[in-house]
């Protein structure tokens, strides 16, 4: 479990179903990062036990009422990620429900993410990445201090549409100047 001000980052539990249909079912939010939204509870049952039983991937849960809002997580290179990543390198992920939008929560998930990868986990770079249009994920990288690294151009998201892919990339001694 990891505590910021207003978050607690801890696994999901099969008990945050009803939450995680809540906001994943919304069409706002998974087409634009990749994903589908999710059609029933049972769906996002399944993700909890299968996508996010993953190490390191975490609900976003508001201290205020105790509720998952969304997900941030750290993937590595022999699991689910975008970015062709080296051995100590990760990938940091995160969404987060239409509700919660523009308060800065998940900047704040994210810097403790941070903080995890490179002060216990070892790791030498972590990487960000988001898709063309997806202005809210390019703010959080900029908010965080990630830096722009490359673009992939006509990638095939898991929806199966050709997207275009943004990369940045956040490295041992980048986080330590900060």
């Amino acid at each position: 479990m990891i505590e910021t001000d207003r978050l607690i980052l801890r696994p999901w539990l099969e008990s945050d179903a009803a939450s995680l249909f809540r906001y994943a079912s919304d069409p706002a939010v998974g087409p634009v990062a990749g994903w589908p939204p999710h059609t029933s509870i049972d769906d996002s049952l399944e993700i909890i036990r299968t996508v996010f039983a993953a190490p390191e991937i975490y609900a976003v849960v508001l201290k205020a009422t105790y509720e998952p809002i969304g997900s941030c997580g750290i993937m590595f290179s022999n699991g689910m990620r975008s970015a062709d990543m080296k051995h100590c390198e990760a990938e940091i992920g995160y969404w987060i429900g239409k509700p919660y939008w523009g308060q800065g929560l998940i900047p704040e998930a994210v810097n403790a993410l941070l903080s995890r990868s490179f002060n216990e986990l070892g790791i030498d770079a972590l990487w960000c990445a988001y898709y063309d249009g997806n202005t809210k994920s390019k703010r959080v990288c900029e908010k965080t201090g990630f830096k722009y690294h490359h673009t992939n151009q006509d990638i095939v998201s898991p929806l199966g549409d050709i997207r275009t892919e943004h990369f940045h990339l956040m490295t041992r001694e980048d986080y330590n100047a900060i």
